[in-house]
């Protein structure tokens, strides 16, 4: 995207209602000209859940002219301890989170494009939804989107930010392709199924959301400004309850021999990767997701940990977990489970994402 001209940028900002934004034209590392980047900036956000409603609450009141929100899941009670932009109507008519959160954020701002999408990002629409944008923020809840992600920012060279929360730790690092380290150069895989939390196991408080949240946010405005020189180089880690911070260089993290941003090899845009993975279980209003990578779960330990969620019946060779009268989660020790309840596959992936970690 070309810079505009310093008397075209005045025009954009006043144009955009100059009394809005007027606080944040006065931090001086945005000023007027900064702010007339932001007015014509395109962000992507993946993943309305609680790092994603905070992510776009701010770019949406910070004037970034165009905001895609993209979410497969539906708002629940649950939802409303840390999930800022939705409410008790939200959830008793289970809204589309992506919907709800536009008509939200679209009566906070209307000077600015939210374009809402329920989808299930995956393979088959990532660049269709993430390629033509500035910045990807990262608000998901697993690493496969994760990966999914970082394929498409290094092959379409997008900057985009990562972000996790889950108990009261949290995480983020700035990604820029060709700069910094990628996910993969940190992470060659993603960790086993069921080998880490997720928010409805461990539980989550809401202020580890906003921190991790609130520092995303500001590496995005100072990527879509231009204050490259201000952007952390670091993975910064937090723990709130215990009281423990670390930021770590990562700067010299680049290796030479990244699948992805050395060897240029998108392997979470290739479909072969979920390639009959989950599966409609024909006749019996159920849904089978069966993980490319097989894990080695203990049910006596899973059994435990999702005992708090609902009845839980085990024997050797599965546990089931009775979620209400209609749903229930059959777990197998290579990770595969059966969601008996159900034949839509976007619930059964997101179920599975929330309990066992995808």
């Amino acid at each position: 995207m070309n810079v505009p001209d310093s008397m075209t940028e005045q025009e954009n900002v006043q144009v955009a209602d100059r009394e809005r934004y007027s606080r944040q034209m006065l931090f001086a590392p945005i000023g007027e000209t900064g702010q007339a980047k932001l007015l014509q900036a395109r962000v992507a956000i993946v993943g309305m859940g609680a790092l994603g409603t905070v992510l776009a609450n701010h770019m949406v009141r910070a004037g970034i002219g165009f905001v895609r929100l993209i979410d497969r899941d539906f708002v629940e009670r649950s939802n409303l301890q840390r999930q800022m932009l939705y409410d008790e109507a939200d959830a008793a008519s289970s809204a589309p989170k992506a919907e709800a959160a536009a008509a939200r954020l679209g009566a906070a701002n209307s000077g600015v494009v939210i374009e809402p999408v329920v989808a299930d990002l995956n393979f088959a629409n990532a660049e269709q939804w993430l390629a033509d944008v500035q910045l990807i923020l990262d608000g998901t809840d697993n690493f496969a989107v994760r990966f999914l992600i970082n394929d498409v920012s290094v092959k379409h060279g997008i900057p985009w930010i990562y972000g996790g929360a889950v108990s009261s730790r949290g995480v983020s690092h700035t990604v820029i392709p060709g700069e910094t380290p990628c996910l993969r150069c940190m992470f060659d895989q993603p960790p086993a199924r069921g080998t880490t939390e997720t928010c409805d196991t461990a539980g989550v408080i809401g202020s580890i959301i906003h921190t991790v949240a609130s520092h995303q946010a500001a590496e995005a405005l100072k990527l879509l400004v231009g204050a490259h020189q201000q952007l952390s180089r670091k993975m910064v880690h937090w723990d709130l309850w215990y009281n423990q911070y670390a930021a770590i260089d990562v700067s010299k993290a680049r290796k030479a021999d990244c699948p992805c941003c050395a060897k240029r090899q998108f392997e979470y845009l290739d479909a072969s990767l979920e390639e009959d993975t989950i599966q409609t279980l024909c006749g019996r209003n159920s849904v089978q997701i069966q993980p490319v990578a097989p894990a080695a779960l203990s049910l006596e330990e899973w059994a435990e940990r999702l005992q708090p969620l609902g009845p839980v019946e085990k024997n050797p060779f599965l546990l089931k977990l009775h979620l209400d009268e209609s749903l229930t989660l059959v777990l197998f020790p290579d990770g595969r489970m059966i969601v008996q309840g159900t034949e839509d596959p976007t619930l059964a992936k997101s179920l599975y994402s929330r309990y066992i970690g995808m």
